[in-house]
């Protein structure tokens, strides 16, 4: 991890003043573990999709406008952007976060490396893991009553994948 932070530091701005790295993939691939620890090496903060409301029956497209316009526009200006977090649990919004213009930022979720934003991202992990294994861990997390949810979303995504072509655009694949 170390070698990759220290290669994503050394390369050119790409959002404005701003490193812009994506870490994307399928539900359940590990993408918010890989990104926690990409970000702690980097000293940088990271995004989740998660931080949205994502709503099942628009799949992996629905919730990128948000962070698109509040926070990267923004940055790709060289002024901090902001949001405010959405709470799952609660069902609402809960508190501000602030992004501020840094030297890396890390955005992690499906659909961050889309190709509608690839010319703002400097780097682009594409974080991988069977289908068997990740529905396990999608239902450990948030119950066995969503599967039929969850299955719906997992053909959503291979759809949204194959369209938008984003593991073939990857700098790095990741299997975990």
């Amino acid at each position: 991890m170390k070698d990759l932070a220290s290669r994503i530091s050394n390369l050119r701005p790409s959002c404005g003043p701003v490193r812009l790295v994506a870490v994307d993939g399928p539900a359940g691939s590990g993408k918010t573990t890989f990104a926690g620890r990409l970000a702690a090496e980097l000293g940088c903060q990271v995004i989740h999709s998660d931080d949205f409301p994502v709503p099942w029956e628009e799949g992996p497209g629905g919730w990128f406008h948000a962070l698109e316009s509040q926070v990267l526009r923004p940055l790709q200006r060289g002024l901090p952007g902001g949001f405010r977090r959405y709470d799952w649990v609660r069902g609402g919004y809960a508190e501000p976060v602030a992004v501020p213009v840094a030297p890396v930022l890390v955005v992690e979720g499906v659909g961050t490396a889309r190709a509608s934003v690839a010319d703002l991202l400097a780097y682009t992990v594409w974080v991988e893991a069977a289908e068997p294994v990740r529905l396990r861990r999608v239902l450990e997390r948030d119950g066995a009553a969503l599967e039929p949810r969850w299955r719906e979303w997992f053909e959503a995504e291979r759809a949204w994948f194959a369209g938008d072509r984003t593991r073939e655009r990857a700098d790095l694949v990741v299997t975990t």
